[in-house]
């Protein structure tokens, strides 16, 4: 009778604490993936944009000019014009501010693109399964628009830089400074609804894309993973497919965005759409640089696509061990 006694709320402890463990370390495995996601998004997206920040420049630029008739020849011509006058290092000009906007961006992005995914599954019962088409592109087009909100004014500071000469602004703060004071604080989020309305269409394709893509390779292949030339070709289709669907909206949002500093006044989308297409017409004015996002904007994209994947994987398997792959 005792020994039931002492016994008996031994027994109940051990029955207890077993539950109790198991909230916390389910706790910790989300934060890992979360944090796993983040780190990988900001390395991806810093890794991309740096190895494309001449193109990247360049296209700016073109972009805010009227008239100015961007081709591969022009192209070439001005990179050279800005290395001889400028000096190499002058190519990547503006690069700091998009690293400054680009890690956070792409961290929150791809990040968010997980959560979404899984939301999304959890809601249409794809628990742990590929999802559908529509949501694919859902989950693709709310990770872009909630990270274009998130990090917008870092994006106008770097259209800033690139476009002006290194005299007129010394420093990220500088713009900042600049832009508060001598235009006011709202200018900061000028371009921001053609952004948005942007972002839809190319962060929705641009996941959606990939996603399919892999999952077509797995079930013709027989391959769980596609491998890391593959991954870029990939990334390279999603690029090419969601940077031609937006473009357009990428040209006003430039116009919008540099206007103060290259003497023009653009109220709204449909207006600069208007004044682009009379001084420039439709496909040389809404559709100027396009010709070097097609070679560019693949090139990001799969880099940042599969620097992402391979940075996952790579973590997953430093914190469990070999075999588990994304």
């Amino acid at each position: 009778m005792g020994n039931g006694v002492r016994e008996g709320p031994v027994e109940f402890q051990r029955d207890v604490e077993p539950v109790t463990a198991r909230i916390p370390a389910e706790d910790n495995q989300e934060k890992k993936k979360v944090l796993n996601s983040l780190m990988s998004g900001a390395l991806a997206g810093a890794v991309a944009k740096t190895a494309v920040a001449p193109l990247d420049r360049t296209k700016i630029m073109f972009q805010g000019i009227p008239r100015a008739d961007l081709s591969p020849q022009e192209a070439y011509r001005l990179i050279y014009h800005t290395y001889l006058n400028e000096g190499f290092w002058s190519l990547w000009r503006g690069n700091s501010a998009t690293m400054v906007r680009v890690i956070p961006y792409a961290a929150i992005q791809f990040c968010a693109h997980e959560e979404y995914k899984q939301i999304l599954g959890n809601y249409y019962g794809f628990q742990g399964k590929a999802l559908t088409p529509f949501p694919r592109f859902i989950a693709g087009s709310l990770a872009g628009t909630t990270a274009a909100m998130v990090t917008y004014p870092l994006d106008m500071v770097r259209a800033r830089m690139a476009v002006t000469p290194k005299e007129m602004y010394s420093s990220i703060v500088h713009v900042f400074i600049r832009i508060s004071r001598e235009e006011g604080l709202k200018t900061l989020y000028r371009g921001f609804t053609p952004t948005i309305l942007g972002v839809i269409p190319y962060a929705g394709l641009s996941f959606f894309t990939y996603e399919t893509l892999k999952k077509v390779h797995a079930e013709h292949s027989g391959r769980a993973q596609p491998s890391p030339p593959e991954r870029l070709l990939f990334g390279a289709c999603a690029g090419l497919i969601g940077q031609s669907a937006s473009y357009p909206l990428d040209v006003v949002r430039r116009r919008m965005q540099t206007a103060g500093v290259l003497g023009h006044t653009y109220s709204s989308i449909l207006l600069t759409m208007q004044e682009i297409v009379r001084e420039e017409g439709l496909v040389r004015g809404l559709y100027k640089g396009l010709s070097m996002n097609w070679v560019k904007g693949p090139i990001a994209v799969g880099i940042s696509f599969t620097t992402f994947d391979l940075t996952q994987i790579l973590l997953r398997k430093l914190q469990h061990g070999p075999g588990l792959e994304r």
